[in-house]
């Protein structure tokens, strides 16, 4: 069966439903209000002010995880009113970053508490992935460092100061015989 993900820094379930659920490497995170954790009220302030708390909420759930907000694949946003799509959009695009999550939003008639915007979120657990990918990269660098060999470094035995290229720099025809060069 799935994980149920829990929280004291994000809004509590004041419901039959989770904050969160994992299964496997999947997480689906409840539908976030701009409410804060503390007051249990919707924070005051517009459209910006409201998105911006969402967010908090959401990257709250997420920590509890160890996750951050690049690990959402897919974002549902619910408005309830899109003539204010364009200051929802300033906050998202300053928090989020590329690869953007897929993202759906939708104009509802009412959300809970009157607020004016709930996100929920699909999100991919991918720590032991990349746990796994930074010790295998550290792996190979380290194996690269004893194998590479700067065989261009020795130096001539035929008395010249710079480094051999291996023909002689007047007699371009002319190969070095061992390290000599002419």
């Amino acid at each position: 069966m799935f994980e149920e993900i829990k929280t004291t820094k994000a809004p509590q379930a004041i419901g039959p439903y989770s904050q969160a659920v994992k299964l496997g490497d999947f997480v689906y995170l409840s539908g976030q209000l701009p409410v804060d954790p503390v007051s249990g009220e919707i924070v005051a302030g517009n459209i910006m002010e409201q998105t911006y708390q969402v967010f908090a909420n959401i990257e709250a759930v997420l920590e509890a995880m160890n996750l951050e907000l690049r690990h959402i694949l897919k974002m549902t946003v619910f408005m309830s009113d899109l003539s204010e799509f364009e200051e929802m959009n300033q906050i998202y695009a300053t928090l989020m970053s590329d690869p953007y999550p897929a993202r759906s939003t939708i104009q509802v008639a009412r959300l809970p508490k009157d607020a004016k915007i709930e996100i929920e979120c699909v999100v991919i657990d991918t720590l032991e992935y990349e746990k796994a990918m930074k010790e295998h990269h550290h792996h190979h660098d380290h194996d690269h460092e004893h194998h590479h060999h700067h065989d261009h470094d020795h130096e001539c035995d035929c008395g010249h100061d710079h480094n051999c290229d291996c023909h002689d720099h007047e007699h371009p025809e002319q190969e070095c015989e061992g390290n000599c060069c002419g």
